[in-house]
């Protein structure tokens, strides 16, 4: 079962914030605002008073939403606290304004069924104060402690403080609050954002779209939230394959699905990293993630070698002629590439006999060649060594043939190739993509990184704009320079492969300073960010959405530099500065860090690593026989071990025969290491 399913009271609307409906029975209840010449104002968007987001569970049982009408704020909360029950409460804070409430039907949800009875309660013990329930039985609002409700609420979800600020509510909300119900098919759905895809938010569709890539990245943030819930994200696109074996640009009510072209392949890079994160080592981990997605995902994978091969033999973005007159055009082969109007692509022409651009990507083949590294590794979890072998040999040929058509020796980086065999003048972060899938050695890495990572190129402040800043096309709007969290994770993750510090710690310093300030003064999540601090984003014009679920990448990056899952095992980090970091789901429970005068790692309160602040904790693992590490030192460390106190385990550190010690009280021992190299500990039961 996937969170959340298609029952009770939630923010299910498409269209309204300031609503909750009931599922099955398709009940609405819209709350207005009645200003002091009559009008009563129920439309509330980005651009028109919505003002701040509060908490929002994934299953409804609180959300709170604050708008503003003219001079007065409005704070609504909506809870479910029992099975078909909602609770509600407006405050107004100026008076003269009067909360209305207006039941109807939620659009699409057909006829009263009659099945429900509701009883109906409203009551206003104070001024610019209104309470109110819709329940199968007599429900009295006044009785109901909704600050109560709303601590639990907020104790139970991710929270951030120090380094992070307030980081993690924008991570979890730029989720939630985008969950809706697609009454066409029953579906509950997590859209990029509502305003993105609603006509009536000034969107660019009828009620409701899913893209691609955009959904994988939701579904890995939502892993540290709900794993079922991630799930249902994953689902949402995957259940869109088309026949012909890909997952669909875009998929929508008003303009149906893309057959003509797919978007990047990120799918298994995501859900892999997802699986990782949902477990401390493979004996808790849900395989059941990997097993029910392996087979679309594959035959994805499969699908850009038989339909996208351009020129110099490489994979290149393409469009396949279908009916719609879009398709096998220009404009389509840029949508696939999810890089829209990026100045890489404005020279491009169609292949009429490939079905490609005439381009040679090689952020595209880079990730192709990730997607081969991760869909080996769920083979191998699956046990279907015969297709992980097919993969791993792919990935070489991948690996030598991006090296062999991509690598510029007289540039020092990585460059697209033009169909007549020069390369592209453009340059872009997907030439820092080939770090992502180990394609390059670890001297080739560091010359692409220190060329490009340039203040004239792709560095400066902030790093990583979506195109160099040397580019004829670069103007900071939207694809042509702006920092994008989808492309800035890709980046980093392949920095952090290659050990180089510096620049993931400037990138992801930055990036999160943006993403707090945003969150943190207007309640904004962006689609994208300013590439200079002198740009606007907030006007219509600038699209820039302002609540864009793939946004909370930027906050996600932080919070790795503290809790990483990784294929070697798990990385725990004191970022340099003070921090914590709380609730991230785990089958386990609900693993926390604290960095402040010591790093510090639990599991619903138990403790995992306590160690120095300058101890780097890697390929950490923890079964119900052995917890392995790497540590470094000096200093000493205390580690939790898979037993209980009074019991002994054994202990081996580096090359040392294991040595016998007593466990502690608490479940842990103390290890004082001998330097400040880093040393592999595992300590196991004494069986």
């Amino acid at each position: 079962m996937t969170r959340p399913v298609a029952r009770d009271w939630n923010t299910w609307d498409t269209q309204y914030h300031t609503a909750a409906a009931h599922l099955p029975s398709g009940v609405r209840v819209r709350v207005g605002v009645g200003t002091p010449d009559g009008r009563i104002i129920d439309d509330f968007t980005w651009r028109r008073g919505l003002e701040r987001l509060g908490h929002h569970t994934v299953d409804g049982e609180y959300a709170e939403v604050t708008v503003r009408v003219e001079e007065a704020l409005v704070r609504l909360v909506f809870t479910n606290p029992y099975p078909d029950v909602l609770c509600g409460l407006v405050e107004i804070s100026e008076p003269g304004y009067t909360a209305h409430l207006i039941e109807d039907r939620l659009p699409g949800a057909g006829p009263d069924s009659g099945e429900y009875r509701w009883s109906v309660s409203q009551s206003s013990p104070a001024p610019g104060v209104l309470r109110f329930a819709w329940a199968p039985e007599p429900f009295d609002p006044n009785g109901f402690d909704f600050e109560a409700a709303r601590e639990r609420a907020e104790s139970a979800a991710i929270g951030s403080s120090g380094w992070l600020g307030r980081s993690a509510e924008g991570y979890q909300r730029a989720l939630t609050w985008n969950t809706v119900i697609r009454t066409d098919l029953g579906r509950v759905i997590t859209p990029t954002s509502r305003d993105f895809v609603h006509a009536a938010r000034g969107g660019f569709y009828g009620t409701w779209a899913l893209h691609g890539w955009d959904t994988f990245f939701c579904g890995l943030t939502a892993t540290w939230i709900d794993h079922d819930y991630a799930r249902g994200i994953y689902d949402q696109m995957l259940e869109q394959l088309t026949p012909g074996g890909f997952v669909p640009n875009r998929v929508s009510d008003e303009r149906g699905r893309t057959d003509d072209r797919s978007q990047p392949p990120v799918g298994a890079y995501t859900m892999f990293k997802s699986y990782l994160s949902t477990g401390l080592s493979d004996e808790t981990r849900d395989v059941s993630l990997l097993s029910q997605a392996y087979e679309p995902l594959l035959r994805w994978h499969d699908w850009w070698p038989r339909a996208r091969r351009g020129r110099h033999g490489m994979l290149a973005w393409g469009s396949d002629p279908t009916g719609d007159p879009k398709s096998a055009t220009v404009d389509s082969t840029r949508r696939e590439s999810g890089l829209d109007d990026s100045p890489m692509y404005d020279d491009i022409q169609y292949d009429p006999v490939t079905h490609t651009m005439d381009l040679a990507d090689v952020g595209l083949n880079a990730l192709h060649a990730a997607d081969s590294e991760a869909l080996a590794h769920i083979a191998d979890r699956l046990g279907d060594k015969e297709t992980a072998a097919r993969l791993r040999a792919g990935l070489a040929e991948a690996r030598r043939r991006v090296e062999d058509v991509f690598w510029d020796e007289a540039s020092g980086h990585y460059r697209n190739r033009k169909g007549d065999g020069s390369f592209d003048i453009h340059l872009a972060p997907t030439s820092l993509y080939p770090l992502l899938a180990g394609i390059s050695s670890p001297e080739r890495a560091r010359r692409n990184v220190e060329t490009l990572l340039v203040p004239e190129l792709l560095g400066g402040s902030p790093p990583l704009p979506s195109v160099s800043r040397s580019d004829p096309g670069y103007n900071r709007h939207y694809m042509r320079g702006r920092i994008w969290g989808p492309i800035s994770f890709l980046v980093v993750e392949g920095l952090r492969r290659y050990g180089m510090r510096d620049h993931v710690t400037r990138i992801v310093d930055e990036h999160l300073a943006m993403f707090r300030q945003e969150w943190e003064e207007h309640s904004h999540v962006h689609e994208n960010y300013f590439s200079s601090p002198d740009e606007d984003i907030h006007p219509f014009e600038a699209r820039s959405d302002f609540l864009l679920s793939w946004g909370n990448l930027l906050a996600y990056l932080a919070m790795q530099e503290m809790a990483d899952a990784r294929v070697s095992g798990w990385r725990f980090a004191h970022p340099g500065q003070d921090a914590s970091l709380t609730n991230l789901v785990l089958r386990e429970g609900k693993l926390s860090v604290s960095a402040g005068e010591r790093l510090r790692v639990t599991l619903d309160g138990a403790l995992l690593i306590d160690a120095p602040q300058t101890t780097v904790v890697a390929d950490y693992e923890r079964s119900s026989e052995i917890v392995r590490a790497v540590v470094g030192g000096p200093g000493s460390i205390s580690l939790g071990v898979p037993t209980g106190a009074g019991d002994t385990v054994k202990v081996r550190i580096g090359d040392a025969a294991p040595a016998v010690v007593p466990v502690r009280h608490g479940g842990v021992i103390v290890i004082e290491l001998p330097g400040a190299d880093r040393v592999q500990t595992e300590i196991f039961k004494d069986v």
